[in-house]
């Protein structure tokens, strides 16, 4: 009964003080057992209106916006380097940088991987012996596309051709390989297991043998028998295909190949592949953690991390249910994809969990000075980490014991704004970009807030992600507490309930297409923050892929829609993206050129006119003139948007414009 007395009548009645200390102990633990102490905050306007003086000092930001979004344009990546039903790739793509005529640029990265449920016949011999991996690393630009909306890819095809020089192409290990193949041949024997279709062989397709290291001998009637009995499978020990030099490759997924080796250590849920010195080699982060780090915060792990890609991806596995308070990404691992070849790098040299694992299993981890810089050039801060600290930062950026008591001002992490059904966060996003107070732009991982229970923006968040001195510096901009400055969720409904961009998505809609809204990226631009999202159209038809046709975009009250990036941006900053030819006057103000009304009014004249035409020749049920003044209503309306943004908000609309349509 004591403790409750003293609970209700010496605590209650004044818990913010009386727990203070508690609280504060609390705070301090968390976020040093989270690496958020070294956190650089600093105060961002977040300016409605900017100059073409200060877009052009970040100009690299805005030329390193990702167009390609990694969870929509995976269709796209299987009908155009597929190449049979027997490949596929993973349903969302990796994001990487590589260096491509001496400039590094993000990119978008993938293994042709084999796909067993494509076989034309599927039976054992063809299930274990002749479809027994995967060929090919294909990329493409991820800033990018071609004319036709389709990615500009600089490493594709069979055998590969690109700028990557790939010596080993063949995936043998990889996140959709077979539970098990049977691989291998004596010396001079025909070779069984399918490469790559060939019009230049006889039978039409290039075989292989498999000679690397991976794999177990299955040739002796003994280990016939005892993989017989594990994969209740008899033709492993009656198949003449089985024989004296044949190996077994299992356990082939390179996360479930590391967690074998090192299963204290808990793994990254998307590891992705890398060409390093012309072999393709998978990164797996892998981190120390524990429970018991004193007075620090409880975190579960599979709902921290969670959000709109793990709800929907096959391949980024969610983690399992895990409580910890503390974690250190300690270890990057790699698995060769062609012999399965697992290595264990230390990565934070200070961290002693790891200190401890490595006592206990001396020579299971490679030194950091062991990391080849042809490795070190595709490492990059983890996704799960960033999450789990963008998850206790959106409380513990509250740092004074009392004002953490109250609570008034946690943050929280805005759902996807193009998935807003769903309920899911909005996925972290790697990016190029420089952050406002900084010389150079960095690859980096960003993120932002969102006040309690508000869609307005709080702060925004970014890590500097590629190795150097600066890898893993987190810096926080904090937006004013007294100004309601559109989040994600806001700008996506102003993007999609502008009659202008709503007239255009519909005709994108026309004849049964489908719009899909790509990732709404957030970029601190010229002293504001710019939203660019990229639109994709997919046919009607059955194995119709997304291509990118427009791209949206929004600063401050200012919303535009144009083809091209560059285009849209024409539009929201006066006609000058702070590329050349700049219109700004001596004091840094933006000139407005007079004779953009006069556009404008042509160009919505022109549009309501073919609008006009468009509807008598449909009653008529003339298709052909029909389609032609639809055509020159879509070219209307593109310069309408490229004029709109130069204009008074209340210049004229045209009466189609102003209905109102849905996402089909």
């Amino acid at each position: 009964l004591y403790p409750t007395f003293v609970q209700r009548f010496q605590v209650n009645p004044s818990q913010a003080t009386k727990e203070q200390p508690f609280i504060q102990r609390n705070i301090d633990a968390t976020l040093s057992a989270y690496d958020l102490t070294g956190i650089e905050k600093q105060e961002y306007q977040a300016k409605d209106k900017t100059t073409a003086k200060a877009i052009a000092a970040d100009r690299s930001t805005i030329n390193n916006a990702r167009l390609l979004d990694p969870a929509i344009v995976p269709p796209t990546f299987n009908q155009l380097q597929q190449i049979r039903r027997y490949y596929s790739f993973a349903d969302t793509l990796d994001v990487d940088r590589y260096k491509i005529d001496g400039k590094q640029r993000d990119s978008l990265v993938a293994l042709r991987e084999i796909n067993l449920a494509g076989i034309p016949e599927s039976n054992w011999i063809n299930n274990t012996t002749v479809f027994t991996h995967g060929f090919g690393f294909t990329s493409a630009f991820s800033n990018t596309a071609n004319a036709d909306g389709a990615p500009a890819f600089f490493e594709s095809n069979i055998p590969p051709k690109g700028a990557l020089d790939i010596k080993q192409p063949r995936v043998y290990f990889g996140e959709n390989s077979p539970v098990y193949s049977i691989v291998g041949a004596p010396a001079g024997s025909v070779p069984q297991e399918l490469d790559y279709p060939d019009d230049a062989s006889a039978n039409g397709q290039r075989n292989n043998t498999y000679d690397g290291t991976g794999g177990v001998p299955v040739g002796s009637l003994f280990n016939k028998l005892v993989f017989a009995v594990r994969y209740q499978e008899g033709n492993i020990l009656l198949s003449n295909l089985v024989n004296s030099e044949s190996k077994i490759l299992y356990e082939r997924n390179p996360r479930d190949r590391v967690q074998k080796v090192a299963p204290w250590l808990t793994l990254d849920s998307d590891p992705y592949p890398s060409v390093v010195k012309g072999k393709i080699v998978w990164v797996v982060d892998a981190y120390t953690t524990t429970n018991g780090y004193p007075y620090s915060t409880r975190t579960q792990l599979g709902e921290a991390i969670a959000d709109s890609i793990t709800a929907n991806s096959q391949f980024v596995q969610a983690q399992v249910g895990t409580d910890v308070n503390y974690i250190r990404n300690s270890v990057k691992a790699t698995v060769d994809a062609y012999d399965g070849t697992v290595s264990l790098y230390e990565w934070d040299t200070k961290d002693p969990v790891l200190k401890s694992w490595a006592a206990a299993f001396p020579g299971s981890i490679k030194p950091r000075s062991e990391i080849e810089d042809a490795l070190l050039q595709h490492v990059r801060y983890p996704e799960d980490l960033f999450k789990v600290q963008r998850e206790l930062y959106s409380r513990y950026h509250v740092q004074d014991a009392l004002a953490f008591y109250s609570g008034q001002d946690f943050w929280t992490i805005p759902n996807d704004p193009t998935k807003i059904s769903e309920g899911q966060p909005q996925p972290p996003y790697y990016l190029t970009l420089k952050m406002p107070g900084t010389t150079k732009s960095a690859f980096s991982l960003t993120s932002t807030f969102s006040p309690n229970n508000r869609q307005t923006l709080a702060a925004f968040m970014a890590v500097n992600a590629e190795p150097g001195p600066n890898y893993g510096k987190i810096r926080v901009l904090e937006l004013p507490r007294n100004t309601t400055i559109p989040g994600p969720v806001q700008v996506q409904n102003n993007i999609e309930s502008d009659p202008l961009i709503s007239s255009q998505l519909s005709l994108l809609r026309r004849g049964g297409s489908e719009v899909e809204i790509g990732n709404l990226l957030t970029l601190p631009v010229g002293g504001g923050l710019l939203y660019v999202e990229p639109i994709y159209v997919r046919a009607s038809q059955t194995d119709s892929f997304p291509l990118l046709r427009k791209v949206a975009v929004s600063f401050g009250s200012r919303t535009a829609m144009a083809d091209t990036l560059d285009q849209a941006l024409r539009s929201i900053f006066l006609g000058d993206t702070g590329n050349s030819n700049s219109n700004e006057n001596d004091s840094g103000t933006v000139v407005k050129p007079p004779s953009t009304v006069t556009t404008l009014d042509q160009a919505l004249d022109a549009a309501t006119k073919a609008y006009e035409d468009a509807q008598t020749a449909l009653r008529r049920g003339d298709l052909t003139p029909f389609a032609e003044a639809q055509k020159r209503l879509g070219e209307a309306l593109d310069k309408v948007a490229a004029a709109r943004g130069t204009t008074a908000s209340g210049s004229r609309i045209p009466s189609f414009a102003r209905l109102s349509t849905s996402r089909k």
